[in-house]
């Protein structure tokens, strides 16, 4: 992050469990769901903020925001009909950490946010965590046939630096196909 040092391993220690605020507003075109915020996150207070997620580039790269977008900048995402929230609110060093339930939980929690905010697409980024929220375990990334409410559902890979199994192309691209067809 540009003129702001990274947390100390104090504050990454002290942001355990704690929460950030969802950006969301009403009607928008994409509402990305993370699995849950890092230390990294929860210690700055913004989304996908750890070194090494590839989020922000990816909503770039796929054509989602006119130019990169800093975490520190998350509060513009409403103005390109975006918005973020996570599956689960506490954060954790890794999301293996969460529960079964814990997941399920937030899945319920995210139907009622998207029948509050009502946005057009949802998309979560963690297949996985997908899987697991609302038990569907041969789920792949890509649309959904489900719907969340009247929102279409979308499964994006998950954008951590530590998902090996996905590039920066190769997740701008999901991404794009999302932008492109959802």
């Amino acid at each position: 992050m540009e003129g702001v040092s990274p947390p100390t391993r104090a504050q990454l220690a002290a942001a355990r469990d704690r929460t950030i605020p969802d950006v969301l507003a009403p009607g928008l075109a994409v509402m990305f769901c993370g699995i849950n915020p890092s230390l990294y996150s929860a210690a700055t207070g913004h989304h996908f903020a750890r070194p090494g997620n590839r989020f922000w580039p990816a909503l770039h790269l796929s054509g989602f925001t006119p130019r990169l977008l800093r975490p520190a900048e998350q509060h513009l995402l409403p103005q390109f009909g975006l918005g973020v929230t996570n599956l689960v609110a506490r954060a954790t060093a890794r999301a293996d950490e969460l529960s079964t339930e814990e997941l399920a939980a937030g899945g319920e929690r995210l139907v009622a946010v998207v029948d509050e905010y009502r946005p057009h697409t949802v998309a979560i980024v963690g297949v996985t965590a997908y899987r697991v929220a609302f038990g569907a375990p041969h789920a792949v990334i890509g649309p959904q046939d489900e719907r969340i409410g009247e929102a279409k559902l979308w499964v994006l890979p998950n954008p951590s630096g530590l998902n090996a199994h996905f590039q920066l192309n190769d997740v701008a691209a999901e991404f794009r196909a999302l932008r492109e067809h959802g």
